[in-house]
């Protein structure tokens, strides 16, 4: 079984790396290949032909099992004739809505489609949703006092209302950049075949039936909106008794798996002090409330509630404390949102459970196989995120590290007559050994996933693990069922031992060398580690396992890459609506504009940029390029100077902007303006030094416009100008710097810019658009996207290519993301 399991475990890794989903006649021939190594495996008794045999055909059933899966989910799509259209549908809110300062998200289940005309549109089950607030809604003022900001009306979106709404809805799409977030595939592991916005606001609850959008039923019944309803319910209760309290969202999250209300701030202390597994509900929570409660229940089955009953006699303690100890995790794991983590130790604790019942014993190897093959059989895309192989990774380690030594007889014997305090010290002596090897064991692993590792995370869990497990959960599970008035002052405890964690955490975050950080490791580095790790963890007697250490060298070692001399790279990310561009030379590093602003807690910044740069080990920006003060091209820039070092900054920005303030040795962009690094040249075009002391000018005419020269080979970065700024430069003292081998699309190609002379005079063999997918500003115009085309120059864009990778020197290479990172999933 065991094989089997983990061969269907290979098999659906396999399809998850796919460009394109396997044809029928795949399986056909899988399931009859599939079944024939079945029966030979069944007559094969010896190990060395049924363990390949059963490997072999558990990997055809997973990668089948997963083609089938995921063709089942893509075929219900939305068409792309029906994107941007305006449709009418009635359906529930499927999860918790996600509020903030902009309005609402959701998941929406539809149950039903409105006919357009005679057409019905094809809309898949589940759509996922924003509601904009209604920010036209002004409060009127008396003479003489200040107008207060318009108010955002956000509909009362609750889990388990029906509503009928009209939308307008897209295909999924995300982001495409390297080791940057899937959103994607995450839309599709969650079902969602299209994304959209309602349009227009919400009626009153006691509108007409002709009203847009409104409110039908207040809570439709069902097993899943009883859960997220009384997710909601749980989550208002909090916030409700801790209002304004820093880390009301922490106890959200320990009640209810809803991270969504910690702040960046908060989470980069957690993941810098390794304990940010213990903000969700994780496997080592939902194991500690279920024992917590199976006691419980077992004290007290004992003492037959104190009523003399004499229940063990009717059905064991044992027993009961297995079904208790079940009954809770079931709960709180549809309280956290069923994560894989929850996931994994979940089915464990079941199979446990059901083997005690029967009263069979059943190896750790086979329970933990079974928790695999059922969470990859119900989601066969888990095992693209990290929290799978944590989890399951972090269990295999510990199996491997104590399973199997044996503690001496004598030692055995005294274990029943030891004192309180002797019992006391030999679990924290275990639990010390656990956590060792946990420590050393996920390093690998974590360095791959993450780029980083927290050097002070053992300190911080061994305080963070049992104050959270056995004290702040507990505690916050009770507070928040207690009545209203009851919990606002006894929430206020666990609260403030987080307060006193997060301190003690923030002192940890501070030390020099808290956390160790290096670019993501090749997979001959984390193969080497690994095996390495192992050696070093294998049983006492075992030879040589110092040796071990050698395998983590390459790890150790590991530097950032850099273009060789001769070279530049530069890098157009997919950010979508916005600008951001990193050039590397052999030495040095720049970033040209920060991507768009979305909400304090995201931005281009923390979405792309940084993500990136720290799975290059990237840790420093010797300059940073801010071309002008538009959101698109500026929103990310704080969070760049939070999250990295950058030296200096050149920018159009006016005096007193907040980014200023943050940045470091600024100065103005102007024409004339030149470094050398590493032999190549950057030239700053325009604008010119008297712009600035003239009103009449937008932002985007003050555009800062570099160009990179190495060689023959250059890159144009135009920033916003249109086509004013585009003639000064053409009959301006810096027109002979025009002509360059790739242009940065001025304005993500709208209309008012790329003049025919001013193309005609750059010349390139590239054009380049950061356009964002179906923007509401329809860049590039038709017009103009087929101007470069008219004129001879390649036309590339971020919404279909993803990143653009571009390496300039003797010629001009260029790497596409999506292209050369092909997944089934991209451009269904």
């Amino acid at each position: 079984m065991r094989s089997l399991i983990i061969g269907f475990a290979i098999g659906v890794g396999l399809l998850q790396m796919q460009p394109q989903l396997p044809g029928i006649e795949w399986y056909a021939a899988g399931l009859t290949l599939a079944a024939l190594l079945g029966f030979t495996a069944w007559k094969f008794w010896q190990p060395f032909l049924r363990v390949p045999l059963l490997l072999t055909c558990g990997a055809w059933l997973g990668f089948l099992w997963a083609g089938a899966f995921a063709l089942y989910y893509l075929d219900q799509e939305l068409p792309a004739a029906w994107e941007g259209r305006d449709i009418t549908v009635i359906g529930t809110v499927a999860d918790l809505p996600d509020r903030n300062e902009n309005g609402v998200r959701f998941r929406f289940d539809v149950d039903h489609v409105e006919l357009q005309g005679a057409v019905k549109p094809p809309v898949p089950p589940r759509l996922a949703l924003a509601w904009y607030g209604n920010r036209r809604f002004q409060a009127p003022v008396e003479d003489g006092e200040q107008a207060a900001p318009a108010r955002i009306l956000v509909p009362d979106v609750s889990p388990g209302s029906r509503w009928k709404l009209t939308v307008r809805l897209k295909r999924p799409h995300g982001n495409a950049n390297p080791d940057g977030f899937d959103y994607e595939v995450w839309l599709l592991q969650d079902d969602v075949r299209a994304t959209g916005y309602v349009v227009g606001p919400a009626a009153p609850v006691r509108a007409s039936e002709s009203a847009t959008n409104r409110r039908l039923e207040e809570f439709v019944w069902t097993p899943s909106n009883a859960v997220e309803y009384g997710r909601g319910w749980l989550r208002d209760r909090i916030f409700a008794a801790l209002p304004g309290e820093p880390y009301a969202a922490v106890i959200a999250a320990l009640v209810m798996g809803d991270q969504r209300g910690i702040t960046q701030a908060d989470w980069s202390i957690f993941n810098r002090t390794g304990v940010g597994h213990l903000v969700a509900i994780s496997g080592l929570h939902i194991t500690m409330l279920a024992a917590l409660f199976g006691g419980l229940a077992s004290w007290l089955w004992r003492r037959s509630f104190f009523t003399g009953a004499q229940l063990p006699l009717l059905l064991p303690a044992q027993k009961v404390a297995v079904l208790a100890g079940m009954l809770t995790a079931v709960l709180y794991v549809l309280l956290a949102g069923f994560g894989v983590p929850a996931q994994r130790t979940l089915y464990m604790l079941v199979v446990v459970g059901i083997a005690f019942w029967r009263g069979r014993i059943l190896r750790v190897s086979v329970v933990l196989c079974l928790a695999l093959g059922l969470v990859l059989l119900l989601d066969p895309w888990s095992l693209l995120w990290p929290g799978f192989w944590l989890s399951f990774g972090a269990v295999a380690l510990l199996l491997y590290g104590t399973v199997g030594r044996m503690q001496p007889r004598h030692s055995m014997a005294a274990a029943a007559s030891r004192q309180w305090w002797q019992k006391l010290w030999v679990a924290i002596k275990e639990g010390a050994r656990a956590q060792y090897i946990v420590t050393l064991g996920l390093v690998p692993l974590t360095m791959l996933l993450f780029g980083q590792y927290s050097l002070v995370s053992p300190i911080a869990n061994a305080i963070a693990i049992p104050l959270v497990g056995l004290v702040i959960t507990p505690l916050a599970l009770l507070g928040s069922l207690m009545p209203a008035l009851v919990a606002q002052y006894f929430l206020q405890l666990p609260h403030q031992l987080l307060v006193w964690l997060a301190d003690f955490l923030q002192w940890l975050n501070a030390m020099p060398f808290a956390v160790w950080e290096t670019p993501l490791p090749s997979w001959w580095m984390f193969m080497l580690a690994l095996g390495g790790t192992l050696l070093m963890l294998a049983p006492r007697g075992w030879p040589a396992r110092w040796l071990g250490l050698f395998g983590w060298l390459p790890l150790i070692l590991n530097a950032p890459t850099a273009p060789v001399d001769g070279s530049m790279r530069v890098t157009a990310f997919d950010i979508g609506q916005g600008m951001a561009v990193l050039v590397e030379t052999p030495t040095h590093r720049l970033l040209y504009d920060t991507g768009p602003y979305y909400t304090p807690e995201s931005d281009g910044a923390t979405r792309v940029i940084l993500p990136y740069l720290r799975s290059r080990g990237i840790d420093r920006l010797d300059r940073v390029v801010i071309s002008h003060s538009d959101n698109d091209h500026s929103g990310g820039a704080l969070s760049i100077f939070k999250g990295i070092q950058v030296d200096s900054l050149y920018s159009s920005l006016a005096d007193g902007s907040p980014i200023l303030k943050a940045a470091p040795a600024h100065r103005r962009c102007a024409a004339g303006q030149s470094w050398n690094w590493d032999g190549i040249g950057f030239t700053m075009l325009h604008p010119t030094p008297d712009s600035y002391n003239s009103d009449k000018w937008k932002p985007n005419a003050r555009s800062c416009v570099l160009k990179v020269q190495i060689g023959r080979q250059s890159i144009l970065l135009a920033g916003d100008i249109e086509a004013v700024q585009e003639d000064e430069l053409l009959h301006g003292a810096m027109a002979e710097q025009l002509p360059s081998t790739v242009l940065l699309a001025p304005h993500h190609g709208s209309g008012t810019s790329s003049t025919e002379p001013f193309l005609r005079a750059v010349h390139p063999e590239l054009g380049v658009f950061q356009v964002g997918y179906r923007n509401r500003f329809n860049h590039p115009k038709a017009e103009v996207y087929e101007r470069y085309q008219r004129l001879g120059i390649r036309r590339l864009r971020t919404d279909e290519s993803g990143a653009i990778i571009m390496n300039l020197g003797d010629q001009l290479e260029v790497a596409q993301y999506r292209h050369a990172h092909p997944r089934y999933w991209y451009g269904h």
